[in-house]
């Protein structure tokens, strides 16, 4: 069992089952909503010889499913599964009007890039997409951690400003990586020999991920270091 001193020498416990649960929670949509429905495309399209437009049409039925739920009963979009539903509409289309393997590369690109311009457009509404994602590492599970980052993200801390402007950075960072990864796809593959970009999409997008991992701890750092001060500041929850 870890543990996390507070302010007044004292610890309160984290267990790591309650740190893993905190993570889990965090990547499960994004397991759902975006890693499900490429896995599945690539199993039943490459492993068990199933048509690309078949194969983008069952994969697509997760995403398809959890952006109709969230409509009728949250009244809100999901915004990974709508654009997870978007971009297989659109390799269906691209399947079924060409069999153009260059198109088939550039709609893997438009995932990404899809993503990257979500992203980049919560930070510009002010709510980065990023966070859910970056939350869990920070606060591991802790609950003082916990109560602090809500305090520093809801503007009731004393570094809620810098904490913010942090929160920003980290989501840009991410989405400008994704987008430029797009930008990358696209353009080999249009330029580039099908050959090469069968095996170099997959560095481009291992290389936007590590860039943007790199990168984003530049603006990670200062908020975990803002969430241990919050954290220690407040008082420690009574015992149960």
């Amino acid at each position: 069992m870890s543990q996390i001193l507070t302010s007044t020498g004292t610890t309160t416990a984290t267990t790591p089952r309650a740190a893993t649960a905190s993570t889990r929670s965090a990547f499960a949509p994004l397991a759902i909503d975006v890693l499900a429905p490429l896995g599945g495309y690539v199993l039943l399209h490459s492993a068990l010889g199933l048509g690309q437009v078949a194969a983008l049409g069952l994969a697509g039925l997760i995403p398809a499913v959890r952006t109709v739920l969230g409509l009728l009963r949250e009244r809100r979009l999901n915004t990974c599964a709508a654009l997870m539903l978007a971009v297989n509409l659109l390799g269906l289309v691209l399947a079924g009007v060409t069999g153009d393997a260059r198109l088939m590369i550039a709609k893997d690109g438009l995932l990404s890039g899809a993503v990257g311009l979500a992203v980049l457009a919560s930070v510009a509404a002010g709510r980065p997409l990023m966070s859910g994602v970056l939350m869990p590492f920070l606060t591991k599970g802790d609950r003082l951690r916990t109560a602090a980052w809500q305090r520093l993200a809801d503007g009731r801390a004393a570094g809620s400003r810098a904490f913010r402007r942090h929160e920003r950075a980290f989501s840009a960072i991410w989405g400008l990586a994704l987008s430029g990864e797009c930008a990358a796809r696209v353009t080999g593959a249009f330029t580039l020999p099908v050959s090469t970009m069968a095996w170099l999409s997959t560095v481009f997008l291992v290389a936007a991920i590590l860039v943007a991992a790199v990168l984003g701890r530049a603006a990670a750092d200062p908020m975990e270091k803002l969430v241990r001060a919050e954290a220690a500041a407040l008082p420690e929850p009574a015992a149960a």
